[in-house]
Parts: structure tokens; C-alpha cells; sequence
């Protein structure tokens, strides 16, 4: 078998993540999708370059062209803040790398265009790292939607809450700059956006309110020095989508004694389902055609033990009763991508998806700025521009 070389630029939390998927393969796929080996990490500082190296048993490099242009390397994974994404993603799709790219795709919508414009002549695989929907819970959601189990959709709620800015002396990172691509609806949001259309379909329009709690924050190396503070710290979201449902989306980090609270619930004529990452083992299902006589009858919400009940070739490591957490939806979504590679055959939630998200985030955002309903362009409309001869124009934003 094939051994394909990895590079990782960026090394922070989710890059670490990453790294992480691919010595757990052995024990999470049966068999692994590829054989692969992370040859080379490219961080912005010198030492942290050799501190990845050093824990990986590779090179590490500052220069992330020596990962996306290097001859040795076939995959290429994109961990660093929003506003590096974009010159890492033009140039390893300019030399056909595999990519994996964790969400969003780039800092803003200009940017995302870019991106589009040169995928009708990229050649390789491409998938955002989504991770959400690679739980057995969310995949068993999507089935009953598929199912019709829930009849017609007619509402919906998503709520993602972190506590992380919840107090005046958080000092100002990345995470809360709108040059770096940063804000809740990129961060937390974006994961949001994507489960509803996963489960739903396509957006028809967006309205937003967005809020900072605290406009100035330290510095991160200096707390006497206050800088101002200009990406929303949380949002809310009422959306429309094309098959007619309606619902609510919220991200914040304002959200005192909050975790990492991802909830998800869908509403139709037939039934429900609802799901919450703080819980990740079980999807609640509601079935309305079940008889309610007497006293209650069947009628009720269930519990569906989905645990780490994948279909193959995912095993059920370590064991299908297990408690799933968070790292294991993260190597599942790994997984789907490197069988792709192998395959050579296209993979969901592909590039055309991060563009789609990124569209939704950045109608969000203007929804925000001027308090008008915002019109989605449907994700066909992106996927037509991904296939289209490269000298053709690309679509201009609605």
C-alpha cells in the first residue's frame, strides 16, 4: 500500500487535534483508509516548530510553502487562524495537494471567492473538517430526516455556548479580531451552519443580531493596555430555509458556566429528533404517530444509544456501549477524508461547502451590520462555479 506524506501547518490546539487522528486510525478504522506519516509540521515560530517536531518525530518547518509546494508531500492540512488560510489553500491547490482544512475556509467572503474561482481546475480531494456530523448520533439524525420520519420540517433551534469571554479580563486573541477572520459566527456558529443544512438543506435568508459585551480587552502581552474589541462575541440568527422551515440559531461566548454546549433540535409534523454534544452518546427521538391511549400510551421522547455504533469499515473501538467524546468524531471525519484519497473520489463537506459556509457567515454578518433579511445564494449555484471552465467569471456575491 501507498504511503502517503502529511504535512500540518499550524500547531496549536487544532492541529494537535489533527496529529491526533492519525495515530488513532488503527484502532478507530478496520481497515485504515491509507497508510500515512506526518513528515513535516510548518508553525510561525521557530520553537514551536521544534517543539511539534520533536513530539511527532518529523521536521518542523516556519515556511508553510515547504509543505503546500513540496514534492514530498501529498496531504496538507490547514490548522492556523482564519487569516492564514486563505495563501495556504490557493497554493497547495495550485499543485494538487489533498487538502483538509479545519473551518472556516478563509477570514471573510472575498476571500472564499478567491478560492472558488480556482477549484474548477484543482485535481485532488478536498474537505473541511466539520466534525460535528461524523458523531453516530448526528448520522442517525440524518437519517430519520431522510427517512421522513420527522414528516415536514417546520422549526428548528441550534445553540453552540462557550463561557470563554464571559469575564472583562479575557485578553483580546485572534478569536475576537475581524482582521484574523475571527468572531463567534466563524467559530462557533459556522459548525451550526452547516449541521442545519446538513440535516435541512439550503438557506433562503438570514436575519442577525450580534453583540460585544465587552468593546475593549487586554492586550495578550501587556493587561494595562486595552485594545478595542471588533468581532462579535455572540450572535443570534433567525433563519428561513428553501423547504420552508424556520428556526433560531445562537452562538456565544458569553455564556457563563458553559463548556462546549452544542444543541441541535428539529421540529416536523411526524416528529423530532435533538441532539447535545454534552451528551453525545444518545440522539432523542420523538415519534408523533405513536399512540398517546391510554394514559400516554407510547407517546414519548427516546433514546437512542448511537455510542460509537459505526457502520463499517468504522469499528466500534473501544466498545459500542463507550461513552463517545469529542476526539472521536474529529478521527471519524479524518477518516472520510483519507478514504476519499484513496478512492480518489469526492468527499462530503467538500471545499464547495466551506464556500457555502462562508457565504452564510458573511450574509450573517451584513444582516447584522445593516438589520435587513439577507437572500442566500443556493449551495448548486457554488457547486456549478466549482465545475465551470476557469476562465469563465466567477459569481458575484447577492
Amino acid at each position: 500500500m501507498r504511503a502517503y506524506r502529511v504535512g500540518i501547518i499550524g500547531f496549536g490546539m487544532i492541529g494537535k487535534v489533527h496529529a491526533y487522528g492519525y495515530a488513532a486510525l488503527p484502532f478507530t478504522s478496520d481497515p485504515v483508509p491509507l497508510q500515512a506519516r506526518i513528515v513535516r509540521v510548518a508553525t510561525g515560530r521557530r520553537e514551536t516548530a521544534q517543539k511539534a517536531a520533536q513530539m511527532l518525530g518529523c521536521e518542523g518547518v516556519t515556511d508553510p510553502r515547504a509543505i503546500t509546494e513540496a514534492q514530498d508531500i501529498d496531504i496538507v492540512h490547514i490548522c492556523t487562524p482564519n487569516h492564514l488560510h486563505r495563501d495556504a489553500l490557493l497554493s497547495a491547490i495550485q499543485h494538487n495537494k489533498h487538502i483538509y482544512c479545519d473551518k472556516p475556509l478563509t477570514a471573510n467572503w472575498a476571500e472564499a471567492q478567491e478560492i472558488l474561482a480556482v477549484l474548477p481546475a484543482y485535481r485532488a480531494v478536498g474537505q473541511m473538517t466539520f466534525h460535528n456530523r461524523f458523531f453516530p448520533s448526528m448520522m442517525r439524525a440524518k437519517q430519520l430526516v431522510e427517512e421522513g420520519r420527522l414528516g415536514r420540517p417546520l422549526q428548528f433551534r441550534a445553540v453552540y455556548l462557550h463561557s470563554g469571554s464571559a469575564r472583562p479580563e479575557t485578553p483580546l486573541r485572534w478569536k475576537l479580531s475581524a482582521q484574523a477572520g475571527g468572531g463567534v459566527t466563524a467559530d462557533l456558529a459556522s459548525h451550526l451552519l452547516d449541521l442545519v443544512w446538513y440535516l435541512l438543506g439550503d438557506f433562503k435568508e438570514v436575519f442577525a443580531h450580534t453583540q460585544i459585551a465587552f468593546p475593549q480587552r487586554p492586550a495578550p502581552d501587556d493587561p494595562q493596555r486595552m485594545l478595542p474589541v471588533d468581532a462579535e462575541e455572540a450572535v443570534w440568527i433567525l433563519a428561513r430555509m428553501q423547504n420552508g422551515a424556520e428556526g433560531l440559531i445562537e452562538a456565544s461566548k458569553l455564556a457563563t458556566g458553559a463548556e462546549d454546549e452544542l444543541r441541535l433540535e428539529i421540529h416536523g409534523t411526524e416528529g423530532a429528533v435533538r441532539f447535545s454534544l454534552m451528551d453525545p452518546h444518545h440522539l432523542g427521538f420523538y415519534d408523533a404517530n405513536r399512540p398517546e391511549q391510554p394514559c400516554g400510551g407510547q407517546r414519548g421522547w427516546t433514546l437512542i444509544d448511537c455510542g460509537h455504533r459505526y457502520p463499517a469499515p468504522a469499528t466500534e473501538f473501544p466498545a459500542r456501549k463507550a461513552a463517545i467524546g469529542w476526539q472521536r468524531a474529529h478521527v471519524e471525519c479524518l477518516a472520510n477524508f483519507l478514504r476519499g484519497v484513496a478512492a480518489a473520489q469526492h468527499v462530503q463537506p467538500d471545499l464547495v461547502q466551506g464556500v457555502y459556509v462562508q457565504h452564510l457567515i458573511d450574509r450573517v454578518l451584513q444582516s447584522a451590520k445593516t438589520g435587513q433579511w439577507m437572500p442566500v445564494q443556493p449551495r448548486q449555484e457554488l457547486e456549478a462555479a466549482a465545475r465551470r471552465p476557469s476562465n469563465a467569471p466567477a459569481p458575484e456575491p447577492n
